[in-house]
C-alpha cells in the first residue's frame, strides 16, 4: 500500500469517527431536551455526561491544531495525554 492510499484509508476511518461524534452529540443534545420535561434514567444521565466529557477534550485539541505548528504538535500531545482524544477517536489506541 502506498502512501497516497493510506492518506485516503485515514481521512475515510476519520471521517466517519467524525460522523459518529456529530451522532452522539445529536443524542446528547435530544436527551438534554427530554431532561426539560421528564427525569432522565441513570444510563441517559451517564450518556450525557461521557459526551460532554468528550466535547470538553475536542475544544483544547482543536486549539493546539489551530497553533501554528500545531499539526506536529497534536501528534506528540496524543502519544503523552492519549486522554485528550474523544471516545470515537480512541479506537486505533485500543488496537495497539
Amino acid at each position: 500500500m502506498n502512501s497516497i492510499d493510506e492518506i485516503k484509508l485515514l481521512l475515510d476511518k476519520n471521517k466517519q469517527r467524525f460522523g459518529q461524534e456529530l451522532k452522539q452529540s445529536k443524542e446528547a443534545i435530544s436527551l438534554i431536551k427530554k431532561a426539560t420535561h421528564t427525569n432522565l434514567s441513570e444510563e441517559e444521565k451517564e450518556k450525557i455526561k461521557i459526551q460532554l466529557l468528550d466535547i470538553c477534550k475536542t475544544i483544547p485539541a482543536l486549539a493546539v491544531f489551530l497553533l501554528p505548528g500545531g499539526a506536529l504538535l497534536l501528534p506528540l500531545l496524543i502519544k503523552l495525554i492519549p486522554d485528550i482524544l474523544p471516545s470515537a477517536f480512541k479506537e486505533d489506541f485500543k488496537e495497539k
